[in-house]
Order: structure tokens, then C-alpha cells, then sequence
């Protein structure tokens, strides 16, 4: 089953053509983080604009790579018979931001519309989880559960329970800002640039030591009702650690780059540890085979080294997506449609974008 992909849940404009869930011929994506950099952050208009007008030019892309690769077709066309290799369109409906999920949404629709081809829509956490299994040589998804999955963005911070494909509990979530967003916020405040995470990672390993700062670990209390029935030790907070960071700059100036250097590490140490904590709690008792991490924020390298220590304690395997598929793309939308995952027939043809969808929703 060929099955073209297409995502635009926040700021990236993606499409990818892949082949019977796994097999990845193509995966196109635009970044738009320079149109954002002025601002510190996503602009929703910004972004919406840019997917309606690079959506089309994308998704031709992904469809020259995977079937005419150096055919010479002119960017505005392609080759006959192209269409006709796709099986299926699938794509994003949430969560994400809503003026950029619907161009994605109505794009799709449209395609398989006038196709006569079958629309599969997507979640897009859900999706993530599948992006470890991209990797040439990652294991059978279908062979691998039950697993403990860890989806941490800059828009998502949570931990799946996946005792087979297709099925989905969230366990513990972030209860205010994730982490990516967590550390956007810090990379602005210290007036690093954006997007964060890749600059904190950078900084923080230029620092002498990790533990200069003493940030709160950013554990919620039982009883707080932002938990909604999921247990305190499985769930993180992370808006008190970006103001702590604000009230040590302002009372405590760093004096030179070492000084920044710290305080990122250990800033950075904090989010790690509380998130690398929550993934040791959930894997006792030995319920779980593997430990699964997608999501931009993956990349982190302390981030990965933490979470490689846990995985081997508890015995279980690690499973992290290859690098170009840890950000928002579209090679595991169409994955995951391509596993059997999502919304499909008439319904999918039903579907509005959910902004705030969840994972087994």
C-alpha cells in the first residue's frame, strides 16, 4: 500500500510518499522557522499562510522523489501516471493549530477527492509514536508491544501506554507548558534566538558543570486537579521552572558566557531529569518490552543519553526515531495510515481538524 502523507499541524509544511507503513520513498519538508524568528515563536496567521502557499509545490515534490527522482519534470508538473501509483491520502487532523491543520485537512480532502482515492485521517501524536519504526532495521511494530511510549514536542509532552498497534492510553502528561516550549521560553529569555531546543542543547555542553542552578524538578502535587485521574509521579509541570529561570536572571545576572553556559545545563537538567524520572516510574514493574521517543525535543542529546541509561536499568529496549523523523513530518502521517492506524472511510471524509486532540481519541 502507497500511501501519500501530508502535515501541517503547527509550522512545517510536510508531505511524504511511504510504501506499506514503513518504507520510506519520499519525505519533503518545508521549515518555516525563519518567517517566525522575529517573533520568538510561532505566529498561527504566519504559518497558515506559508502552508497554503508552499502546500502544492510540497507535495509535488514528495511525489517526484519517490516515483521520478532526476526525471528532469518540470517543478509545475509531473510525470503521467504518478498519480495513479498512490493508494490512499493521508493526513494530520489534530492536535495542533487550527488555522493550520484545516489548509492541511482540506488539502487532503481534496486530493482524494478528485482521486477517487481513499482519505486517512491521522492523528498526529499517535503518529509519532510510529516514527521509531522508520528506521531501517527497527523492529515490527506489530512484534514489539507492549511498549511505553514518550512523545515530547514543543507542543506535547506525554506518556503512552501502546499494549498493541492502533491502541493508545495516555499515563501522565505534561499539566501546563511542554517541554519544548519549556525550553523556547529560556532560550528567550537568556536572548539565544529560536527555535530553543537546539541552542540550549548546544550551550548546555559548553558548561563546566550541570548542577550550578538548583531548579525545581517540576513535580506535580496529588490532588492537584489538573491531573484529571492520572497519578502526580507519571505527570510534569514545567511553567515553575521557566519562572524560577526568570527570577535567578533577574537576581543572579550571568556575568559572562560560562556563567550561561551553566545555567542552560542546568536548566536543561532539570527537564531531562524530569522527564527521563518520569519514564524510569513508568517502566517498574516490568510490563513493558521497549521505550519508544519521538517528537522534536528527542533530539536533545542529553535528553537521548538519560534516556538510554533508563532503558538499559529497566531492560527494556530504547527506540528513537532517526533524526529527520523526530520534528513534524509527513513520512509518519502516511506510515501509520499505511499501518492500518486512523480514521478511514466515509467518516474521515466527516472530519473537522481537533486542535486539542488527544492520543487514543
Amino acid at each position: 500500500m502507497v500511501v501519500l502523507g501530508i502535515e501541517t499541524s503547527c509550522d512545517e509544511t510536510a508531505a511524504a510518499v511511504v510504501e506499506d507503513g514503513r518504507s520510506v520513498l519520499s519525505s519533503v519538508v518545508y521549515s518555516q522557522v525563519p518567517l517566525h524568528q522575529p517573533y520568538g515563536g510561532v505566529v498561527p496567521e504566519i504559518a497558515s499562510r506559508s502552508h497554503v502557499e508552499k502546500i502544492g509545490g510540497v507535495v509535488r515534490e514528495a511525489l517526484r522523489e519517490a516515483f521520478a527522482p532526476g526525471g528532469g519534470v518540470a517543478d509545475t508538473e509531473l510525470a503521467p501516471g504518478v498519480w495513479d501509483r498512490v493508494d490512499a491520502v493521508a493526513v494530520t487532523y489534530g492536535p495542533g493549530l487550527a488555522s493550520s491543520l484545516i489548509v492541511g485537512l482540506s488539502a487532503a480532502k481534496g486530493l482524494a477527492l478528485s482521486l477517487g482515492k481513499p482519505l486517512i485521517g491521522i492523528n498526529h501524536i499517535e503518529a509519532h509514536v510510529h516514527s521509531v519504526f522508520l528506521t531501517p532495521g527497527a523492529p515490527d511494530p506489530r512484534e514489539t508491544g507492549p511498549l511505553l511510549a514518550l512523545v515530547v514536542s514543543g507542543g506535547h509532552s506525554c506518556w503512552i501506554d501502546v499494549p498493541e498497534p492502533g491502541t493508545y492510553r495516555i499515563i501522565g502528561q505534561t499539566l501546563d507548558d511542554a517541554a519544548g516550549e519549556a525550553f523556547d521560553k529560556a532560550a528567550k529569555l537568556l536572548g539565544l534566538g529560536y527555535p530553543g531546543g537546539p541552542v540550549i542543547d548546544r550551550v548546555a555542553r559548553q558548561a563546566a558543570r550541570r548542577d550550578a542552578v538548583a531548579f525545581p524538578t517540576g513535580s506535580p502535587r496529588t490532588g492537584n486537579r489538573g491531573l484529571g485521574g492520572l497519578r502526580a509521579e507519571l505527570c510534569v509541570s514545567f511553567s515553575g521552572l521557566k519562572t524560577s529561570l526568570m527570577y535567578h536572571l533577574r537576581d543572579q545576572p550571568p556575568q559572562d558566557e560560562g556563567q550561561v553556559a551553566e545555567i542552560v545545563a542546568a536548566y536543561q537538567e532539570a527537564i531531562v531529569g524530569a522527564l527521563a524520572g518520569r519514564c524510569e516510574r513508568a517502566l517498574r514493574g516490568g510490563r513493558y518490552r521497549a521505550l519508544a521517543v519521538g517528537g522534536g525535543v528527542s533530539l536533545n542529546r542529553r535528553l537521548r543519553e538519560r534516556l538510554a541509561q533508563v532503558a538499559s536499568g529497566a531492560g527494556v529496549r530504547l527506540l528513537l526515531a532517526e533524526p529527520r523523523f523526530c520534528g513534524d513530518n509527513a513520512a509518519m502521517i502516511a506510515g501509520l495510515a499505511g499501518m492500518g492506524g486512523g480514521v478511514r472511510g466515509e467518516a474521515a471524509l466527516r472530519l473537522d481538524v481537533v486542535p486539542a486532540l488527544e492520543a487514543g481519541e
